[in-house]
């Protein structure tokens, strides 16, 4: 691992680990109306076996542990994994923990049948190292799931969002496009199925301050926000009053590919 992405995953372990009670009680990250999707794209059942990468506050395995017959709750951050934990003890016998790289899995090649990650992957140094780790642990057939935010394809508006989420958490490196992921999934030997694209609507207070670190910072958040031309204003449907932000859309992207 080369010394920038060793950098930037300390960087998402102090963040997550900081802040992983949060990501527990986000609406955003508990209440995602894909959640009630993921049994049915993954076809799950009781002979599955499941690997969530980037766990977060397992809202992916909580929706899963029911249906699969095992499934393996993974984050890079220790403190995210036990906070994870601690939201999904109630008593399930197939939920195990596991620490983990995402960009270095610590599994066989063709263990699972699926393999989900959800809100994560724009914190990744490597995406395409990702891709082909998923690929490498699924069976011949399995499928992945990946669901995080992306950037448009227009140059302005990728820039500003990214600019946007950088100065709102210093560990988030990028939101990758459509076009990117679909050219890391062919190279990974796995095969498009089908997508949803979303408009994900942030209450604005509550989101940045998940994140942000002071007052300071918040304002410098504000100030990117208020000083979009109104074609980004417009893209991004951030909605003011008195220059108070109330919120912020962005877009999101589901994708189901299957294994070679």
């Amino acid at each position: 691992m080369n010394e920038k992405s060793e950098a930037i995953k300390q960087k998402v372990q102090q963040q997550f680990g900081q802040h992983a009670q949060k990501y527990v009680t986000s609406t955003t990250h508990a209440k995602g109306s894909d959640l009630v999707l993921l049994k049915d794209w993954l076809n799950v059942d009781s002979s599955s076996i499941v690997l969530d990468i980037a766990t977060g506050g397992g809202h992916v395995v909580k929706s899963l542990a029911p249906h699969a017959g095992q499934i393996f709750a993974t984050d890079l951050t220790y403190e995210m994994l036990e906070t994870a934990k601690g939201h999904l003890d109630s008593g399930a016998s197939n939920i195990f923990y596991v620490i983990a790289d995402a960009e270095s899995l610590p599994f066989l090649e063709n263990t699972f049948d699926a393999v989900t990650c959800r809100i994560a992957p724009h914190h990744f140094p490597n995406p395409d190292i990702f891709v082909k780790e998923v690929s490498r642990v699924l069976k011949p057939g399995g499928k992945f799931l990946l669901i995080d935010n992306i950037a448009p394809e227009d140059e302005e508006l990728d820039d500003f969002v990214n600019r946007l989420e950088k100065l709102r958490d210093d560990s988030h490196v990028r939101s990758y496009s459509e076009k990117e992921w679909k050219t890391w999934f062919e190279q990974a030997n796995l095969s498009f199925v089908k997508a949803e694209h979303r408009k994900k609507k942030f209450n604005y207070p509550d989101w940045v301050k998940r994140t942000t670190t002071s007052e300071e910072q918040v304002k410098i958040v504000d100030s990117h926000l208020l000083s979009a031309s109104k074609i980004i204003q417009n893209y991004f449907s951030i909605e003011s009053t008195n220059d108070r932000i109330q919120s912020v859309t962005i877009d999101e992207w589901m994708a189901l590919v299957e294994k070679h």
